[in-house]
């Protein structure tokens, strides 16, 4: 059935302030990006390289988190604050442990890039962007926890606040940091760590802060949140989306890995397409994000219609997006990239790759928006094979094969190579949507066994 125009005012509002939320967390790596490109390419590739280091370490953390969609979105159409709270607690002891592991791997940062044969140059500088960035990993993964809870809960103006505020905090240290200003040292591309990590600090205690009369009640003391099998079971439905997400930010990291081997220029190029394809894929990042909660609402209060409406008006929305994003990366590819950089080589390469990443904004509006679909209810397991089939068997071959070109040259095919992944993972995952909300909808219960709702 077609969604009617209250689902499409529902998905907006609260999509609206979601996108919001994703792009200001996007903004920071923007601004980081723009304000090292002034400094030097090795600065700016140690920035795509550190930074995709450093998120490597933290998004298969991240997406196990993103269990708390449907969890806590199907608890509130429920009505079933305890399983709210419970959901909550598991969250954070879960992101205790992602966070502690990442911190390790962001130690031996060094040893690792040189292992996988980066550039020299920049090496040493990604892996002091890696050690400044460690003290926000933590924090990081805290604010994931609450801001998952609170959107699924609709108490969004807290997590709206606290990420304009941190976005206003980094930009100010990384004027300071980067540059040396206010008599502090000129650290360059180490400096953004720096700012990453307080900004991350002022995310999770703000949130928690101004959103505490929802908040506090969710922390009270509750023994029976840390039973083994609940959370082994929460385990179990988030691991799927950590690996999911691994699989596809794997993809774009082994992407940036080969880049560097095609040296500086190309990982600059690369990392200012990167940049712009990614904060473009924020807003239907965002709508996925509230098609999962409206999609788990709807299934928790017992309405699988609403569910099935509220997945056919995300996947509209995210589609219709993309389709004016790609249009203009294809449009002015040469306005964008000067927006980053005036270097004659990054410079020229960027506008040959920024078109290629139009070409594939459309398939991955669709991919992200269709794995929000079947997060609201609870499919997890076959968006992590669609993950790994698309990027793994069809995409990063192709693109390792065309890309076989000396130097930087051999950029443009990494990037088509990425296209036809997305392109394919796509396709899977609407089909499995097909599928899927065709049967009976059920609502998840960790704790016990749910009836069916549809």
């Amino acid at each position: 059935m077609s969604p009617t125009p209250e689902v499409y005012r529902s998905l907006l509002r609260l999509s609206a302030p979601v996108v919001v939320v994703q792009v200001g967390m996007m903004a920071m790596g923007v601004v980081d990006t723009l304000m090292v490109g002034r400094v030097s390419a090795a600065d700016l590739g140690a920035v795509a390289l550190g930074n995709l280091y450093w998120f490597s370490t933290v998004i298969f953390g991240q997406g196990t988190l993103f269990a708390l969609d449907p969890l806590v979105s199907q608890a509130v159409g429920a009505d079933d604050e305890p399983g709210v709270a419970r959901s909550v607690q598991r969250g954070l002891l879960l992101a205790l442990v992602f966070g502690a592991v990442a911190v390790i791997l962001l130690a031996l940062a060094e040893p690792v890039l040189r292992a996988l044969d980066q550039p020299p140059d920049v090496v040493p500088i990604a892996a002091g962007y890696c050690r400044a960035a460690m003290g926000g990993t933590l924090p990081f993964l805290g604010f994931v926890v609450f801001r998952q809870a609170l959107q699924a809960a609709g108490v969004l103006r807290p997590i709206v606040v606290t990420v304009l505020a941190a976005n206003v905090l980094n930009a100010a240290l990384n004027w300071v940091l980067v540059f040396g200003h206010a008599g502090a040292p000129a650290l360059g591309a180490v400096g953004t760590g720096w700012a990453s990590s307080a900004s991350r600090w002022v995310m999770l205690i703000g949130v928690v802060g101004l959103a505490w009369p929802q908040v506090g009640p969710w922390l009270r003391r509750r023994p029976e949140a840390f039973r083994p099998a609940p959370v082994l079971r929460m385990v179990r439905l988030g691991l799927p989306v950590g690996l999911h997400m691994g699989a596809e930010y794997g993809a774009f990291a082994i992407t940036g890995l080969l880049m560097g081997t095609l040296g500086t220029i190309a990982v600059a190029s690369h990392q200012i397409t990167l940049n712009l394809a990614a904060l473009t894929f924020m807003v239907p990042l965002g709508v996925s994000q509230a098609t999962a909660v409206l999609v788990g609402r709807a299934v928790g209060r017992g309405d699988p219609d609403g569910a099935r409406r509220a997945a056919r008006a995300g996947l509209t929305v995210g589609t219709g997006f993309m389709v004016v994003s790609a249009g203009l990366f294809l449009a002015v590819p040469d306005l964008l990239a000067r927006a980053y950089t005036d270097e004659p080589g990054v410079l020229a390469l960027a506008v040959r790759l920024i078109p290629i990443a139009g070409v594939f904004q459309i398939v991955d509006g669709l991919q992200v928006v269709a794995a929000g679909t079947l997060r609201g209810v609870g499919d997890t397991t076959v968006p992590m094979f669609a993950g790994l089939l698309g990027f793994y068997a069809v995409g990063l071959p192709i693109g390792f094969a065309l890309s076989r070109t000396e130097g930087a040259a051999g950029a443009p095919g990494l990037w088509w190579g990425l296209a036809v992944g997305l392109g394919a993972v796509a396709a899977f995952l609407l089909l499995r949507v097909w599928i899927r909300f065709r049967g009976a909808l059920e609502r998840l219960e960790i704790d016990e066994v749910a009836p069916s709702v549809g």
